[in-house]
C-alpha cells in the first residue's frame, strides 16, 4: 500500500443530503421535479455533465456553468454551520501523516466546494494532491480523477487505497484498479453488491487504525 486517496463529499464530510436537496430545488426551478431518491440516482459526477444528462442540448456551456454555480452557492450557504469532518477522520488523518503515508483527494466537486471544506476545516496540509472537477476532462466513473492524484503523489494507482461513499465512486475506483473502503453515509451496503474491490464498509472512522488498513491491504 503506497497511498490513501479520498473522495470528499460523503466520504470526508457528511454532506450528500444537503447536496441532494440543493439539486432538487435547483432542478425544480428549471422545470424538473424529482424526488430525493431520483436525485440520488441521477445526480452524480461533474455538475456540467449532470445538467447535460438531465437537459440534453438545452443549455450552453456558459449556462451549465451558471446553473452549477448557483446550486453550489446555495449548498455552501446551507451547509456552512454544519461543516465538520466525519467522526474519527481527524485522528485517522493525523495517524496517517505520522506514518508518512501520502494522501490525496480526488473529488467530483468544483474547486469552490473543495476549498470550502479544506480551508474552513484547516486540513489542506494533510494532502499532497487535490484534484477537483475543474482539473479533469471526464467525470466519475471515469478514473481520470484518481489517475491524476496518483501521478501527483508519484505512486502506483493500483497500490492505493481509495475511500468512497457512492456506487459511482466505487465504480470509479474499480475502473482505476483500486482497493476500496466505503463510508455508508448516504448509501446502504446492498447498493454495492456488484463490486469486488470493496473490502470494508464503515459508518465513520472512529474505530479505524492504520494497522488495520495495512493488514486489510496486505491480506488481499
Amino acid at each position: 500500500m503506497q497511498a490513501f486517496i479520498f473522495d470528499m463529499d460523503g466520504t470526508m464530510v457528511d454532506n450528500m443530503m444537503v447536496h441532494h436537496r440543493a439539486w432538487q430545488l435547483k432542478l425544480k426551478e428549471l422545470g424538473l421535479d424529482l424526488t430525493l431518491e431520483e436525485v440520488k440516482e441521477r445526480c452524480h459526477g461533474k455538475n456540467e455533465e449532470i445538467i447535460e444528462r438531465l437537459f440534453p442540448h438545452r443549455f450552453t456551456t456558459e449556462e451549465r456553468y451558471q446553473v452549477s454555480f448557483e446550486k453550489e452557492e446555495h449548498y455552501r450557504k446551507v451547509f456552512k454551520d454544519e461543516l465538520k469532518l466525519i467522526d474519527g477522520l481527524a485522528n485517522f488523518l493525523e495517524e496517517a501523516k505520522a506514518a508518512n503515508i501520502p494522501m490525496g483527494i480526488g473529488s467530483a466537486a468544483p474547486a469552490e466546494n473543495v476549498d470550502f471544506v479544506l480551508d474552513n476545516l484547516g486540513i489542506r496540509h494533510y494532502f499532497s494532491s487535490v484534484i477537483h472537477s475543474g482539473l479533469v476532462d471526464k467525470g466519475k466513473p471515469d478514473p481520470e480523477v484518481f489517475e491524476k492524484v496518483a501521478k501527483e503523489l508519484g505512486i502506483l494507482l493500483d497500490k492505493s487505497l481509495v475511500f468512497e461513499d457512492s456506487p459511482t465512486g466505487a465504480k470509479t475506483s474499480e475502473n482505476a484498479g483500486c482497493t476500496t473502503i466505503i463510508l455508508t453515509t448516504t448509501h446502504d451496503e446492498a447498493e454495492f453488491e456488484q463490486f469486488s474491490n470493496i473490502k470494508l464498509f464503515l459508518k465513520d472512522y472512529q474505530n479505524l487504525t492504520i494497522e488495520q488498513v495495512k493488514n486489510l491491504f496486505n491480506n488481499l
